[in-house]
């Protein structure tokens, strides 16, 4: 858009719970044109308002191959997401961005895809995804692999599902504890590793969740061959601007808002050393 500390309006056209903390929001801009007008990379966020309560970053959990709607999933965690789970379908909202840069998609063409997602850090992949299985023949091989602490706290069940039934993904989901009728995988996300044949060569991978479960994840991939350009993980920050202005998200010289929040391991590992 033409000025990033510019809000536009937009209107919740639906809103959906996925766990019980957990919602997505379907935002349809009400000014500047159609949502196709509204272009975004996966991987990018936008800042958020409430009107009356305050602004926070989001993720994009939606595509930009699916123009009908921006969506985001957002969970409750404290002032500004407890307001933004009391709106509705009718509500409106305040929208500023694209902000950052997101994942390369052209640079994963003709490659082996890998997804590895924890709890909520599913979302910022799901727009990848999507993109990915929108445009699949320009890919080769893609896994999933993601794992939440519960059954409840999975979110996009229905998706898991849809994923599971295609013919051309591999997908595998575990829980850190089972629940009555649960029969699926119980451990942590690396468990998963053992359930699927990786080709480091050729592979990337694409990681998003808690801290923790990021360095392990990072860790047994880097162990089985992977190299820290072909690990690609986004980083989570006290972002407040979104344009690396109030140097809030400042990690050594660069800005997770500005220059991330999409990171090759050997960025983030060059920031941090």
């Amino acid at each position: 858009m033409d000025n990033l500390f510019l809000p536009r309006v937009a209107r919740i056209a639906a809103v959906r719970d996925e766990t019980p903390d957990t919602k997505t929001f379907d935002l349809v801009l009400r000014q500047g044109g159609e949502p196709r007008d509204f272009t975004f990379s996966p991987g990018q966020f936008m800042e958020l308002s409430v009107f009356g309560v305050g602004e926070a970053p989001f993720c994009f959990a939606s595509s930009p191959t699916r123009t009908e709607c921006i969506q985001t999933t957002v969970r409750r965690t404290g002032v500004l997401t407890d307001a933004m789970h009391t709106l509705a379908a009718g509500d409106e909202v305040g929208v500023r961005g694209p902000c950052g840069n997101g994942f390369d998609v052209a640079a994963a063409t003709a490659k082996d895809l890998l997804f590895i997602g924890g709890g909520i850090g599913l979302p910022p992949l799901r727009g990848l995804i999507w993109n990915v299985l929108d445009e699949r023949d320009r890919f080769g091989k893609v896994t999933i692999l993601y794992g939440a602490r519960t059954p409840t706290d999975l979110v996009y069940k229905d998706e898991l599902e849809e994923w599971a039934r295609r013919g051309d993904v591999e997908i595998h989901v575990t829980v850190d504890r089972g629940e009555t009728g649960w029969t699926g995988n119980v451990g942590m996300v690396p468990v998963l590793f053992d359930r699927t044949e990786l080709k480091p060569a050729t592979t990337l991978a694409y990681v998003c969740g808690p801290p923790i479960m990021i360095k392990f994840v990072v860790q047994e991939l880097l162990m089985r061959g992977f190299s820290p350009d072909s690990v690609i993980s986004t980083l989570e920050r006290m972002m407040q601007c979104g344009v690396g202005k109030c140097n809030h998200c400042c990690i050594g010289h660069r800005y997770v808002c500005r220059d991330g929040p999409v990171f090759t391991y050997r960025q983030i590992r060059e920031m941090t050393e």
